[in-house]
């Protein structure tokens, strides 16, 4: 295999690729998810653990702490707070597992780039993958635990992988971005790392987006995650139906942002042997 030949840009090369490598990708990503815990005492129990964790920790500093509430109601309740928060970092956390992993992508698998014929632009869909696994494994908690609050499912849940399908494209444009640039430019992890951590602030996370001035929602509703998260939201815990005017307008713009990123990773990957 020609490293420098050319490869399409097209954006049914996307769907074409995904198809073509399926069984790849299960396998990548299946092998990323065991090897993350592989060696550890508990193994894949981590993936329980850790969510859980966070959230009794992201928990208490908010609404014990900084008194933090969401303004549902007098009898509002910590469990209510926990509830609404986990949804919100869900969300944040099947992004950033997926964008803080990109920058490395190539560089961690640099025998896929020389010695053999391989799809590189398949990796991404390994850490979304990777990433869409784990935030399973955060939504069954958060179900379990809904349950255990004898609050019962709103069927409008049903709708909540349709609500994320915009934010999965999107991401994977930008993973395909930095998956590229991290080949070139090797402080990309450390600024990725740093901006998913402000956004985890900057998103309606630990608080309503409501309590905020007028001129500072305005600003909060261009980060790309709140409106997956108010929709997510809305549709697990509010019962509500989706904004489906939004959110075909969210659809319209990532599916761009994922051709983009397809087509800047296909042009700069001829670059990858030289470099690496």
């Amino acid at each position: 295999m020609n490293p420098h030949e050319q490869h399409p840009t097209n954006p049914l090369e996307i769907v074409r690729s995904f198809w073509r490598n399926r069984n790849l990708i299960w396998q990548l990503t299946r092998r990323q998810v065991v090897g993350r815990y592989r060696g550890s005492v508990m193994g894949l129990a981590w993936s329980f653990f850790n969510p859980i964790l966070m959230l009794l920790v992201y928990t208490f500093v908010f609404s014990v702490i900084f008194k933090a509430r969401w303004g549902i109601g007098a009898e509002e309740s910590k469990t209510d707070f926990a509830i609404i928060l986990f949804v919100g970092m869900i969300i944040h956390g099947l992004f950033s597992d997926c964008i803080n992993s990109a920058p490395g992508l190539i560089l961690s698998n640099v025998n896929y780039v020389k010695k053999v014929v391989f799809p590189l632009e398949i990796l991404p869909w390994v850490a979304m993958g990777s990433a869409l696994f784990h935030a399973l494994v955060s939504l069954g908690v958060w179900a379990v635990f809904y349950l255990m609050m004898s609050m019962g499912f709103r069927w409008t849940a049903v709708f909540f992988p349709l609500v994320i399908v915009p934010l999965i494209l999107g991401t994977m444009g930008v993973a395909w971005i930095l998956t590229s640039l991290g080949v070139f430019v090797r402080d990309v992890t450390q600024v990725i790392g740093i901006l998913t951590t402000v956004l985890l602030f900057l998103s309606p996370i630990f608080y309503p987006l409501s309590t905020l001035p007028q001129q500072y929602q305005s600003l909060l509703r261009l980060n790309p995650l709140t409106f997956i998260i108010e929709e997510a939201r809305a549709v697990l815990i509010w019962g509500h139906m989706p904004d489906w005017m939004g959110w075909t307008a969210y659809l319209a713009v990532s599916v761009a942002i994922a051709w983009i990123g397809f087509w800047w990773f296909q042009k700069t990957r001829k670059g990858f042997a030289d470099v690496v």
